[in-house]
């Protein structure tokens, strides 16, 4: 497809500096631009690239003021990144979408598939599963005994849904992820560990997305719950009886443990971990490889905590800088001990 840029201008609500007719048929970052490719501009740091850039058309926000002369044509949007986020669903919904079951799928005759899917190869559908419409689903997928999967959902190669699981609508399931798996519960004895069984589920609501190898587990009862809107990066641990609060994101190697409460709009950052039991309030925001330990902290919402254990960002970056000082701190008590101990045999 090739647009011009006063067709992109329109669908964006932005204007044209430039060549309202100049063309572009592909996408390109900014510092990889190449002609007839539309690249964008948000962050300041890439302010140089577009001086040099050989992209034909480039996205950036209105109050971009540029300190030289720019060759390419600009389309000056309220939100670049936003925007450009907009083009690429737009250009991705264009994509021809493949329809069919492949001879080598293995589809139980309980199961019920939806109108519109596409199954491949290899991808094994147990018992009383449910499959809505439209759904796709790469090679080598599973899905376990009365699972039920909604309308528009991906699911790629090798990812597994356990029995009784629920994926929702409009979910993408990516390769390598585990939905479902047993929850990490054993009962200490004398002789060791006694495996708890894990007869719950895991519930995944609307639009929903599920990063690589990222893990939810199954509940011991009831369920674990993924809410509408939540995007979960790749290799992220969510233990059983969790509950992740609507729209709520987590970025690689965050780890949730068992029976914790995790409110809506919130952004954890990578390799953040969250202790069992604990509840975060909505609109929380914690810095990457911070651990919420206990307490309140976190409770009421709308905190933004780092560190280990995770303290408010203020308090943390006055805790570092006293930290940096502290080599220079322990030669000054150093030297002051020395003085007190001449002073003593002196006396």
């Amino acid at each position: 497809m090739v647009f011009t840029a006063q067709q992109i201008a329109d669908y964006t609500g932005g204007t044209v500096e430039g060549d309202c007719n100049a063309t572009i048929g592909t996408f390109a970052k900014i510092e990889e631009g190449v002609e007839g490719a539309l690249s964008f501009l948000a962050n300041p740091q890439y302010e140089d690239y577009i001086y040099e850039t050989k992209s034909t058309v480039v996205l950036v926000n209105k109050d971009f003021q540029p300190s030289r002369k720019v060759k390419a044509t600009l389309i000056r949007v309220e939100n670049a990144y936003e925007s450009v986020a907009k083009l690429l669903q737009l250009y991705q919904s264009m994509q021809q979408k493949r329809v069919g079951i492949d001879s080598l799928a293995f589809i139980d005759k309980t199961a019920k598939i939806g109108k519109d899917c596409y199954i491949g190869p290899f991808v094994a559908i147990g018992e009383n599963v449910e499959i809505g419409d439209g759904v796709v689903i790469h090679p080598h997928a599973t899905i376990g005994s009365n699972a039920k999967v909604g309308d528009n959902t991906e699911i790629y190669s090798n990812a597994v849904i356990y029995h009784d699981c629920k994926v929702g609508n409009n979910c993408i399931l990516h390769a390598g992820c585990v939905i479902g798996a047993d929850g990490f519960g054993f009962a200490p004895t004398s002789e060791g560990y006694d495996k708890i069984p894990q007869i719950g589920i895991v519930t995944i609501e609307d639009n929903v997305e599920i990063g690589a190898n990222t893990c939810v587990d199954r509940s011991t009862m009831g369920s674990t719950i993924i809410r509408k809107g939540v995007k979960l990066d790749n290799l992220v641990q969510i233990a059983h009886n969790v509950e992740v609060g609507q729209h709520t994101v987590m970025s690689a190697q965050v780890g949730v443990a068992g029976s914790s409460k995790v409110g809506e709009w919130c952004m954890f950052a990578g390799q953040v971990g969250i202790a069992g039991h604990l509840k975060v309030g909505d609109h929380t925001t914690i810095g990457a490889q911070a651990g919420l330990a206990g307490g309140n902290l976190a409770r009421k919402g709308g905190a933004t905590l780092m560190g280990y254990p995770a303290v408010e960002h203020k308090k943390f970056a006055r805790n570092m800088a006293a930290l940096n000082s502290l080599p220079d701190l322990l030669k000054e008590v150093a030297a002051l001990k020395k003085k007190v101990e001449q002073l003593t045999v002196e006396s």
